[in-house]
């Protein structure tokens, strides 16, 4: 949206006359509400956006936030009531540098720099063009303030007792409010143009700091996981694998070792087998029970499942398709975060995250179409037309739907942050005329030319019978517990995030190399809690791990979502109804997609890990 302020390089305008706005008592009061939430007003220049400056306490060196203030709050001196003044006097300073290459020879210009300082200034004592008489001068502030016409209301209410606020009444009355700006052009050749965005990322020593915090935590974590889940396959799958490898092999799937004999059954060298017939029996009946005892407890635990573990779980026709979309999911946060770390995407390329989030989204519905495909081959999907068409349309269909219903909300308030419907239609055609086919012909491929997965072992016609299960191993328990540990990892790295995007002046979070170390440190984090929790279950004589592998993977999404709505009660100052209900919907969308990542990873990770110890 351009504005109606005119600016030309380098011509400075000392003061210039813009408009002035009339607004009667209910705009009066909402003007103030504004002011007393502190709500600021966001310009963009060149890219660059109008901040506010700021100096760091031990005045070592300067910073920006983006925005400027709509006005400020006092207190009267007389009666000590509060009072609201609106900043109608800009100061726009633009800094300036030879701009960099063969442009700058021919005296081209660049902008690093956008400050604006604001002023409130009384609406008298005005030049005819509208301008302040002085103004860099001392001035009265423009104070936000109708004065109650009581006549009016004893007029109209003559025999009441009492009389309604006067700004809850449309009496006629209004404020005119002159809105005026001045324009400096400052050359600042100590900034470079390609680190002209760096005083908007304050507190950046503090910020490495807890990032390196961060990372240790992460590694720690991981460590320790790292170290159960060797102990896991070094001291127990391992030594099943010697235990088959040297003393027999493995009929129907279960694994005999070799029978130690009794002591008193040995005999030395020089001892005459004087034994009768009784001693004999009374020895291969020992040697008989020793062996017995040995094999039931070899064949306990996990190994009791080879007829049952790759039976097909329920509700494939879902399984299948949300694998798929979930790898979708991955692909796109690992090209973002790739992106990111190398600087491709920016604060500076402003809308660049979501709209290459989308157009890899888009691009990679040709790997979820092939992973579904794969996987519903495999538990013998009969229609594989009707699998692509639940991989395209479920999971991007519920996300557009809540997105489209949340943003029916927010132009119920007339924001300018609401998505314009030809944008909704933008995003339904990229869904639809470009997403579906490409899914369809990812899934064409997987159905025609892949084969389906292997499974080591075959599925017995009747289900084993499932004993009850230790409180730990049960689904709810399970996943919280499971999902408590990764995040544990990326708390810290959570928390610097939700304080750059909520609570520090900047607003902006620009540490992506932090990001990506920690989020990297977080799959194999989720990667090796799905192999023990599976473990464990497997253990208990639970087949059922397909489901559960993926909410053991997404466990962590429910934390997160937890920590959400502690950050809203504790630390934002968030009112009004659509705001919280807006900050809790697009929270659990968010959780949800990352919930439906770090299932996928874990769903994969159950997967192979199972096919490896039956295999």
């Amino acid at each position: 949206m351009a504005s109606d302020f005119d600016l030309a390089m380098g011509q400075d305008n000392e003061c210039r006359y813009l408009c002035s706005h009339k607004t009667d008592r209910k705009g009066v009061k909402r003007a103030t509400e504004l002011i007393e939430d502190g709500y600021v007003a966001e310009w963009i220049v060149d890219n660059l956006p109008g901040a506010t400056s700021f100096v760091t306490p031990d005045k070592s060196h300067k910073y920006y936030a983006a925005g400027f203030k709509l006005g400020y709050k006092d207190l009267s001196p007389m009666t000590g009531t509060p009072r609201y003044f609106i900043n109608n006097h800009l100061i726009l300073v633009l800094r300036w540098r030879k701009a960099p290459g063969k442009a700058g020879d021919k005296g081209g210009k660049v902008i690093v720099g956008f400050e604006v300082f604001t002023k409130s200034v009384e609406a008298g004592h005005r030049d005819r063009d509208g301008c302040p008489q002085d103004v860099h001068g001392e001035n009265d502030g423009m104070e936000l303030y109708l004065a109650p016409n009581t006549t009016s209301l004893e007029s109209k209410y003559p025999h009441s007792s009492y009389l309604p606020p006067a700004e809850e009444l449309d009496d006629g009355t209004s404020l005119s409010i002159p809105y005026t700006y001045s324009v400096y052009f400052k050359e600042d050749n100590r900034v470079e143009w390609s680190r002209r965005w760096d005083l908007y990322f304050n507190n950046q020593d503090e910020g490495n700091s807890i990032h390196w915090l961060a990372i240790i935590n992460s590694l720690v974590i991981s460590s320790l996981l790292t170290a159960v889940v060797v102990m896991i396959l070094a001291k127990t799958i391992v030594a099943d694998f010697r235990g088959r490898s040297k003393d027999g092999n493995a009929e129907e799937g279960k694994i005999r070792l070799k029978t130690k004999k009794p002591k008193n059954g040995t005999k030395r060298p020089h001892e005459k087998a004087t034994a009768g017939l009784l001693e004999q029996k009374g020895e291969a009946e020992l040697d008989d029970l020793s062996s017995d005892e040995e094999f039931v407890e070899d064949i306990t635990g996990w190994k009791l499942l080879h007829g049952d573990v790759f039976r097909a779980p329920r509700f494939t026709g879902f399984l299948a398709p949300l694998i798929g979309s979930g790898t979708q999911l991955v692909f796109m946060a690992c090209g973002l975060l790739t992106l990111s770390t190398f600087g491709v995407l920016n604060p500076s390329f402003r809308g660049g995250f979501v709209s290459v989030g989308v157009g890899l989204f888009i691009f990679a519905g040709l790997i979820s179409g092939y992973f579904s495909s794969r996987i519903n081959k495999t538990f013998s999907g009969a229609d594989w037309r009707r699998n692509t068409l639940t991989t395209a349309l479920l999971f991007p269909g519920l996300l557009f739907s809540s997105l489209f219903v949340l943003n029916l909300f927010v132009w119920a308030q007339a924001s300018s942050t609401a998505l314009p419907f030809g944008t909704l239609v933008g995003l339904l055609a990229l869904w639809l005329l470009i997403q579906l086919p490409l899914v369809y012909v990812g899934s064409w491929y997987g159905e025609h030319y892949s084969t389906p997965y292997e499974h080591p072992t075959k599925t017995n016609s009747i289900p084993r019978q499932i004993p009850d299960q230790p409180w730990y191993t049960k689904s709810i328990y399970s996943v919280l517990l499971a999902g408590l540990i990764p995040f544990a990892v990326i708390f810290i790295e959570l928390l610097f995030v939700f304080r750059s995007i909520w609570q520090d002046k900047s607003g902006y979070y620009y540490v992506f190399g932090f990001l990506s170390v920690v989020s990297f440190v977080n799959i194999v984090t989720v990667i090796e809690v799905t192999i023990v929790a599976t473990y464990i279950q497997l253990c208990a004589e639970n087949y059922h791990w397909w489901w559960q592998s993926i909410f053991t993977g997404a466990g962590s999404a429910v934390w997160i979502y937890m920590y959400c709505v502690w950050f809203y009660w504790t630390k934002l100052h968030i009112s009004g109804f659509v705001s919280g209900l807006l900050f809790f919907c697009y929270c659990g969308m968010a959780c949800a997609v990352y919930g439906m990542l770090m299932g996928t990873v874990g769903f994969m990770t159950a997967y192979t890990f199972v096919r490896r110890i039956y295999g």
